[in-house]
């Protein structure tokens, strides 16, 4: 389906004489990212300026579901916007993402958060022009549940804030139903975007003179599935290496359970794909994985870590490791330290277990305390931390390519930039390299970043 916005010349004359801004507070994973800039393309497309969340006409929440906390803020934020909405003119709140996909969400908004303008679901983008000038028209209120479906949404005017990385969406929407997720009822069934439509996209970046694209899905590789030609994942990389300009390729997340030697043998041979690979744990207990319905035992996960490290042993591996699921005795916490210790994995997204209405998991008895998944956290984080010094120091006297993306934020001598692997790195440049690719050979390891300097 072909993105049409038949009231854009409405809109913008309105948005032009009183002068709207809008911002958007995005909650959530980096598909949220990618599509709070679909939104950004949309609102400017129709005259709207960006500005800061306290001075904004439109604030836009763009929110996710994964964690229970994410409700807590988006519910704190809309109460305190409250006051200005019901005091100050030309004050639109819009509420869209994962979390309004839910239908308790969407009855707790009307009944409690009246005030809000425009609530949407994920698949619901095409409509927002539609519902926008009906509230700025007629001052109605347009709250709509849509069921996810299997509509792709192209040609989106999209804006990215970086001017040298960006991400590119491939499938939406997931097919595995892990037992603690809630991401198959809110983002639908897999659907792999065409791969011309991909490669327009990323042709279209190269030429804007972007060098990084970040591929983004619940499961990159399962694209292609769906389609009844043969064109996988690794097709696709493949084709994109192709594309001039573009020097770095980086995507999340990968399923362990369909990450074959096919994929692997693209990345070995590759000259872009970047040499850190997200690889997704959430327990190192066969036992946990089986409950989490993750369709990988322990032994596997090893094995194709292992793989992926004999494959090439630049490869760095980062996960998600979730604490406390219902059921983890202190044997399958010690079997995911277990795998933690062999993988040495250079980067850890670890959480406590979040109940999420709606899912398996949430039915599961849980008989862990709280201060237990708490201890646990801390222990894992403590074998990482630990961990990650001797993973860093490995790196200190060799170079590598890094697209230097900026003055770093903690110091404006240094400018940074990332390594093949993810490390941030930190260097002495000046502003006509933003935007290059630099050799910088490793100085010193200071556990979150490392120094370097720009080898000519």
């Amino acid at each position: 389906m072909r993105f049409v916005n038949s009231y854009e010349t409405k809109i913008k004359k309105l948005v032009q004489e009183k002068s709207l801004t809008y911002s958007i507070d995005t909650m959530g994973c980096q598909m949220n990212e990618n599509d709070s800039s679909k939104y950004m393309g949309i609102l400017e497309s129709m005259g709207f300026r960006k500005t800061t969340s306290d001075k904004a006409n439109l604030i836009l929440f763009n929110t996710c579901c994964v964690r229970e906390n994410a409700e807590n803020t988006l519910f704190g934020r809309l109460g305190f916007l409250k006051k200005r909405k019901l005091n100050e003119e030309n004050v639109y709140i819009v509420v869209v993402g994962c979390m309004t996909q839910q239908r308790h969400i969407l009855e707790k908004i009307k009944e409690s958060y009246k005030f809000v303008d425009i609530v949407l679901g994920t698949g619901s983008m095409s409509l927002f022009p539609e519902k926008l000038y009906n509230v700025l028209f007629s001052n109605k209120k347009e709250i709509e549940y849509i069921e996810a479906g299997n509509e792709i949404e192209e040609d989106i005017p999209i804006i990215y804030e970086d001017k040298y990385k960006a991400s590119v969406s491939i499938i939406y929407g997931c097919n595995n139903f892990c037992s603690y997720c809630i991401v198959p009822y809110v983002r639908g069934r897999e659907r792999s975007r065409r791969p011309e439509d991909i490669l327009k996209d990323i042709e279209k970046l190269a030429k804007n003179g972007y060098k990084e694209i970040m591929l983004l899905g619940q499961n990159v590789n399962s694209y292609g599935n769906d389609f009844k030609d043969r064109y996988t994942f690794p097709d696709l990389l493949k084709d994109i290496e192709k594309i001039d300009g573009i020097e770095i390729i980086r995507f999340m997340s990968p399923h362990p359970k369909d990450f074959k030697d096919d994929l692997i043998e693209v990345i070995r041979n590759s000259k872009k794909i970047a040499r850190q690979i997200h690889l997704p744990l959430q327990s190192g207990s066969t036992k946990i994985l089986k409950e989490m319905n993750r369709k990988y035992t322990k032994e596997e996960y090893l094995t194709l870590a292992k793989k992926l490290k004999a494959a090439d042993p630049e490869i760095s591996l980062s996960t998600d490791i979730i604490v406390g699921f219902p059921g983890e005795s202190e044997k399958d916490f010690e079997d995911t330290l277990d795998v933690v210790s062999q993988i040495k994995f250079d980067q850890i997204y670890m959480f406590i277990y979040s109940k999420r209405e709606g899912t398996k998991a949430a039915k599961m008895e849980d008989f862990i305390t709280n201060s237990q998944k708490v201890e646990r956290l801390e222990r894992l984080k403590r074998l990482y931390e630990n961990e990650l010094p001797l993973l860093n120091k490995k790196m200190i006297g060799r170079c590598y390519k890094v697209l230097v993306e900026g003055k770093s934020k903690n110091n404006d001598e240094f400018y940074t930039g990332r390594t093949s692997q993810n490390k941030v790195v930190i260097f002495k440049a000046d502003e006509k390299r933003i935007g290059k690719i630099v050799n910088v050979k490793i100085d010193s390891e200071h556990l979150w970043y490392l120094k370097g300097t720009i080898e000519e």
